[in-house]
């Protein structure tokens, strides 16, 4: 099972760093102003370091010498790399970063949305999240937990399996990675509502050019 990874984007920061000169980009990052210029993380959630995406945009820039002298910013660069850099920038973006097994997730997701879900690639769609948020705007922390976790408990029973504790010890560590799941996933959730920020939507080893990026394709954003 692959895990599926939702980033909470500040677009105002995105759009600004995607419209900005590549060449001077690698300004920034040579000069160590880069890191100076990115939001603020969410507390109590992570992101990816900031030395492994400077990394990355590094190792991205001296592989392709060209990109290194380019007055165009990413979002007018042509080239087969545009997504890999866009993606990168759209990380180096984010607030806070979300993953779950794509399993798990017709648990957490499918109750709560007005349609099925009837393949795991559906997890990557922006309809999908965007009919969720709708949902748990309506909804409380505490509801939305004990909901997962209920229901959980009852595909459980109609498969026949135990809720003893003492009959399959993996009961109750499961039941406690639900409730926190669940938490993370709702508070993720909610802050992204308040704050009127956007989801970068993709997975583990997936194509940088099948990553969502708010309501679109990575590559059909526009700033």
């Amino acid at each position: 099972m692959a895990d599926v990874i939702l980033y909470i984007v500040d677009q105002h920061s995105l759009s600004s760093i995607l419209n900005t000169p590549i060449s001077q980009i690698l300004t920034m990052l040579n000069s160590q102003i880069f890191q100076k210029n990115r939001p603020p993380i969410y507390n109590n959630f992570h992101r990816d370091f900031d030395v492994d995406l400077e990394g990355d945009l590094l190792e991205l820039f001296d592989s392709n010498p060209d990109m290194k002298v380019t007055n165009q910013s990413p979002l007018v660069y042509e080239s087969e790399l545009k997504s890999d850099l866009i993606l990168l920038l759209a990380k180096w973006s984010s607030v806070a970063q979300w993953s779950c097994w794509d399993a798990r997730l017709f648990l957490y997701i499918e109750p709560y949305i007005d349609r099925d879900i009837s393949d795991t690639s559906d997890f990557l769609s922006p309809k999908i999240w965007s009919s969720f948020q709708n949902a748990i705007s309506l909804k409380d922390q505490d509801s939305f937990v004990e909901s997962v976790i209920l229901d959980w408990m009852n595909r459980r029973e109609k498969l026949g399996e135990t809720m003893e504790p003492s009959e399959d010890p993996k009961i109750l560590p499961t039941m406690s990675s639900h409730g926190l799941l669940s938490k993370s996933l709702f508070n993720f959730i909610k802050y992204s509502l308040q704050h009127d920020l956007g989801l970068l939507i993709g997975r583990e080893y997936l194509d940088s050019k099948l990553w969502n990026l708010y309501e679109n394709n990575i590559l059909d954003y526009r700033g």
